[in-house]
């Protein structure tokens, strides 16, 4: 019987729900950020979504390492700019 619950669970129609995420882009972020918080405490779940971006995701992998960099040129300014 449990089974077939989960057979059943398995054939849900997302296609509204991913509608609603191309739709509403405040919607796509709020999701995107309780999935990300979920994630956050399973280093195992953090590998495997770095992993995802970086293999399926490269537009947005190319995004994390270009805002990754200008985070690092900041640090190396000199002391008179950077306020050290």
């Amino acid at each position: 019987m449990k089974t077939e619950a989960l057979q059943n669970k398995s054939n849900i129609d997302l296609e509204p729900f991913y509608q609603a995420l191309e739709d509403d882009p405040k919607l796509l972020e709020e999701a995107l950020e309780i999935l990300l918080g979920m994630v956050n405490f399973e280093p195992k779940s953090i590998k495997k979504i770095a992993l995802v971006i970086k293999e399926d995701s490269r537009n947005l992998y190319n995004e994390i390492a270009e805002l990754c960099k200008s985070e690092q040129d900041k640090g190396n300014t000199s002391s008179c700019c950077g306020g050290h």
